[in-house]
C-alpha cells in the first residue's frame, strides 16, 4: 500500500483527487495541506508518504519551495506536480526542483493512475511531453543511479545555449544575453534537438541535469 500526501489549495479539488487516488485501491492517502507551510508542520504528525501529489500555484510557500525542502530532507520521497497549464517554463522549474513527474489537473483518471504506477515501479513519471528516448535513458541507468547513455559533444557556443536554455528566459531574452540574433538561437535549439536527441525544451533540460551540466 502506497501513501500519499496532497498539497492544493483548492479544497474541492483536493477531496476529489483523494477519493480518487483511494478507489485504484492500492493507495492511502495519508494527510492533505493547503500550502507548503501546512504540508511540512504536518510531516511531525504523520508517517512519511511515499508520493506527493504538489500542486505548484499555492499561497504561503508554493510548489516550488516545497519541492526544494522535500528534496534536501526527504529525497526518497517522490514528488508528483499538479498544475492547471500546460506550460513549459512551469515543467523545467518543478523538474529542478526535484518532481518526478508532472500532470495537469484536468488529465484523465486514468492517466493519474498510470502516473503514480510509474513513480511506483520505476520512480518517474513521464507524459508525451518528454521524449521516449528520455524515458529509455532513465531505464537504462546503471546500479550506481548514473545514465548510461554517452555525453554528446557539445561546443561552447552549444553548451553556453543549453545552460541558458534551463533558465526561466525566454529565447529572445538567450539571444539578447548572447549577443546573436534570434535566428542563431532557434539554429542552436535545433542543432540540439538533432544532436541530442529530443524533441523539446524540457528534453534539453532532462538532458542537461542527468550530465551534470546543470546542478539542480
Amino acid at each position: 500500500m502506497q501513501k500519499i500526501a496532497l498539497v492544493d489549495d483548492h479544497v474541492l479539488l483536493r477531496n476529489g483527487l483523494a477519493n480518487l487516488i483511494e478507489s485504484f485501491g492500492d493507495y492511502k492517502v495519508l494527510f492533505q495541506a493547503d500550502n507548503g507551510e501546512e504540508f511540512i508542520s504536518k510531516f511531525e504528525h504523520h508517517d512519511l508518504p511515499d508520493i506527493v501529489l504538489m500542486d505548484i500555484n499555492m499561497p504561503i510557500k508554493d510548489g516550488y519551495f516545497t519541492s526544494l525542502w522535500l528534496k534536501d530532507h526527504h529525497p526518497e520521497i517522490k514528488i508528483l506536480a499538479l498544475s492547471m497549464y500546460d506550460n513549459e517554463y512551469a515543467i523545467i522549474k518543478m523538474f529542478k526542483a526535484g518532481a518526478r513527474g508532472y500532470i495537469l489537473k484536468d488529465c484523465d483518471p486514468s492517466e493519474l493512475r498510470a502516473a503514480l504506477l510509474s513513480l511506483v515501479l520505476q520512480g518517474y513519471y513521464y507524459s508525451e511531453k518528454i521524449t521516449g528516448k528520455l524515458v529509455k535513458s532513465i531505464n537504462e541507468m546503471d546500479e550506481k543511479g548514473r545514465f548510461s547513455e554517452p555525453e554528446a559533444i557539445l561546443n561552447d557556443r552549444e553548451t553556453t545555449f543549453l545552460k541558458l536554455a534551463c533558465s526561466e528566459l525566454t529565447y529572445k531574452e538567450i539571444a539578447d544575453q548572447m549577443l546573436v540574433s534570434p535566428r542563431t538561437i532557434d539554429g542552436y535549439r535545433d542543432s540540439l534537438f538533432d544532436k541530442l536527441q529530443v524533441k523539446t525544451r524540457v528534453g534539453l533540460v532532462m538532458y542537461a541535469i542527468r550530465n551534470h551540466i546543470i546542478s539542480i
